[in-house]
């Protein structure tokens, strides 16, 4: 099946939801993966691309790894394979893989096309659509970056197979986002249905995409709606920096997030007890974290302030409004966060 995005002329784009076909290119093209998504899939991706040239651009595999190095690594393959305005940049991978090969292509050359051809369930759901794009710092994550369109999206679902167990509940924590946040008849869906079944996972991913194409269409660069699918990613990047991105995958310190962000929601009474403990339950039935030992709670909210929401010295939420709905607000007292968080 196939789901538009729209957006400006020129931002417009499809994202094809099928096995991939054979996609024909005339102009240089390079593909930037990494050892792991080679090793599975890449043979089966050169099969299927035609293209005038064609160089493959292999990164180290790993969030640590998203950061300004890596991105050299990038661009210099682009300039050594002499790309140019015209010339393709394909990234095949998962969101770090997507978000640094749109960050290269927005960049190069004042911005050259790219394409998406996500291989994680993470990816597939969320990070490839949108035009997300950035690096992590020091500072935080996705700190650094561009909103930088794709031509396409493809999703091949029959790479899913080769996902570790970790890395697929890393993606349901994304899809079980989208259906808190904006549809509850998708939450309760996902409550009766195993989507460890192929034809089960099919639904969820084209259900997550229009979703989110939705709300792109609506809000391209987060001024108010988009911010809706951060919910769980305030409290979660916070994890993912005090961590070194090496502790949990992207998805798990969401999942864990969510569960901080329902407790939130529980104390300002958003959100009911028995709400907050069935998102808990589908995020525990695929082996998702929702528990987190904060070392030192007032370093960790003073970590807030650097999240790319804020402003004016506040901090923005995402809350949900119990399920199917959700609030943005910057107007939750410190108190109240506080509290929250000495409960973890």
């Amino acid at each position: 099946m196939t789901v538009q995005i729209n957006l400006s002329e020129e931002n417009s784009y499809k994202i094809y939801i099928e096995k991939l076909e054979e996609l024909n290119f005339d102009r240089k093209v390079v593909v930037v993966t990494n050892p792991t998504v080679s090793s599975y899939h890449l043979e089966y991706l050169k099969s299927k691309i035609k293209a005038r040239e064609f160089t493959i651009c292999t990164i180290p595999d790993g969030e640590e790894y998203k950061n300004m190095q890596t991105l050299e690594m990038i661009l210099s393959s682009c300039f050594e394979a002499r790309l140019d305005r015209k010339s393709l940049l394909i990234a095949f991978g998962g969101g770090v893989i997507g978000d640094m090969t749109g960050f290269a292509a927005s960049i190069y050359q004042r911005g050259i096309d790219f394409i998406q051809i996500p291989t994680t369930l993470l990816s597939q759901v969320d990070a490839s659509v949108g035009g997300k794009t950035g690096i992590n710092n020091k500072y935080g994550k996705n700190l650094i970056g561009t909103f930088h369109q794709p031509k396409a999206v493809y999703i091949d679902s029959s790479m899913l197979k080769t996902l570790p167990k970790r890395e697929f509940g890393a993606g349901v924590a994304e899809i079980v986002k989208m259906a808190v946040t904006f549809n509850k008849d998708f939450f309760i869906w996902l409550e009766n249905n195993d989507l460890n079944k192929e034809n089960n996972i099919d639904i969820a991913i084209q259900k997550s995409v229009e979703t989110k194409a939705w709300v792109v269409s609506q809000d391209e660069k987060e001024q108010g709606l988009r911010a809706a699918l951060n919910y769980g990613h305030t409290f979660g990047h916070v994890i993912e920096n005090e961590t070194n991105y090496k502790m949990y995958l992207h998805g798990e310190a969401v999942g864990i997030g969510m569960c901080m962000a329902n407790a939130l929601a529980v104390k300002l009474n958003l959100m009911s007890s028995e709400d907050a403990r069935r998102v808990e339950d589908l995020l525990k039935k695929y082996d998702i974290p929702t528990t987190y030992k904060i070392k030192d709670v007032e370093d960790f909210y003073e970590h807030f302030f650097l999240d790319k929401k804020s402003s004016n010295n506040k901090i923005k939420f995402i809350v949900p409004v119990g399920i199917g709905d959700c609030k943005i607000t910057d107007d939750i007292s410190k108190n109240d966060v506080i509290e929250v968080l000495e409960g973890f």
